[in-house]
């Protein structure tokens, strides 16, 4: 039994953006319902581009079907933002949550991700209050997670990405984020050690739970399926 302040969290390992996307949509209805309590998805992605829905053609310069030959696949979304890339190595987190305030929300999101990256002596910081193009977690001048919601009913899916160990290589063959100019980064190019996915989501789980105010309870993946399939 899930109690009031509980925060389910299910690692998915790597799945598909589609297959993560429609879970998510049938969470959201769970949630919407109160037959779940807050939950949070962690996976990674195969190599994806993602349009938010401010997404511009010219953020996506060399051609969809060049990107398909590099094997990425594109896919539409109606999160908030505009392109960005998701592929192994980087740790995804989807929250499934009733929220407020859309700004507290992700502010929020920034400080979890900021505390949980100082934990592995990488100073970074939010900038949402700087303004949209701004949303995500930076170190220095350089964007290490981005942010990205979509709220419905009072509940949000999509969430965040955070590049720990993942390629960053793609991040140049588009506009990321809407700004020609970011340059992204990992726990890796910061540390100049092999970022530790593992041992990062297990820190993300408890400053995220931490910063909401919530008490983890781990839920495998059938449980987590049967609860959306109820929806």
């Amino acid at each position: 039994m899930a109690g009031k302040g509980d925060l389910w969290v299910c690692d998915l390992g790597t799945i598909a953006y589609r297959q993560a996307d429609a879970l998510q949509d049938r969470l959201r209805r769970s949630r919407q319902a109160d037959a779940i309590p807050d939950t949070l998805l962690l996976l990674e992605h195969p190599p994806v581009y993602t349009k938010g829905r401010r997404t511009d053609p010219k953020e996506l310069g060399m051609g969809e079907s060049w990107y398909l030959m590099q094997g990425i696949e594109i896919a539409e979304t109606d999160r908030g933002g505009s392109v960005t890339y998701h592929g192994p190595g980087q740790l995804v987190g989807y929250p499934i949550m009733r929220i407020g305030d859309v700004r507290s929300f992700v502010a929020t999101m920034e400080d979890a991700i900021a505390a949980a990256l100082a934990d592995e002596g990488i100073e970074a910081r939010g900038r949402s209050a700087e303004g949209v193009p701004y949303t995500g977690v930076w170190v220095g001048e350089r964007k290490i997670a981005s942010i990205g919601v979509h709220v419905s009913r009072g509940v949000t899916p999509h969430g965040f990405a955070i590049n720990v160990d993942n390629d960053l290589q793609p991040f140049e063959w588009v506009i990321p984020c809407a700004m020609a100019e970011v340059r992204m980064t990992s726990i890796t190019a910061e540390t100049r050690e092999g970022g530790h996915l593992p041992r990062f989501r297990e820190l993300m789980t408890a400053r995220f739970a931490e910063a909401f105010g919530l008490t983890v309870r781990p839920v495998p993946t059938n449980e987590l399926q049967a609860a959306a399939a109820a929806a």
